[in-house]
């Protein structure tokens, strides 16, 4: 059984590894979007990543949950990873980080 210390270490690894995709027409990561909605971590180190996409009209949907696969399977502990892409509720601006909104200069 995983203690939640363990849980919250690998949640940190995963956030990390998502940092490191970018929609490929915003120059900012989906972590910093706001599109990554939960990442749930069960006790056998089973991961489901709830997220979105900015619009259900990207180009890129069908390949984004991959990519967000790709990102963290580096971290060995995780014993499956599961991405939804999930439209309730819809994204908005309101989602993005402070750091994501000045980057692209909608403050």
């Amino acid at each position: 059984m995983t203690n939640e210390k363990e849980k919250l270490r690998i949640q940190q690894q995963i956030i990390q590894g998502i940092q490191t995709v970018f929609d490929p027409e915003i120059p900012v990561n989906i972590w910093g979007l706001g599109l990554i909605y939960d990442i749930i971590i069960n006790d056998d180190l089973e991961v489901k990543i709830l997220m979105t996409l900015t619009s259900p009209a990207c180009p890129v949907a069908g390949e984004m949950p991959g990519m967000v696969q790709r990102s963290i399977a580096h971290i060995l502990e995780i014993k499956s990873c599961e991405v939804e892409l999930v439209w309730d509720p819809p994204w908005d601006k309101s989602m993005m980080s402070e750091v994501a909104r000045v980057a692209l200069d909608m403050f």
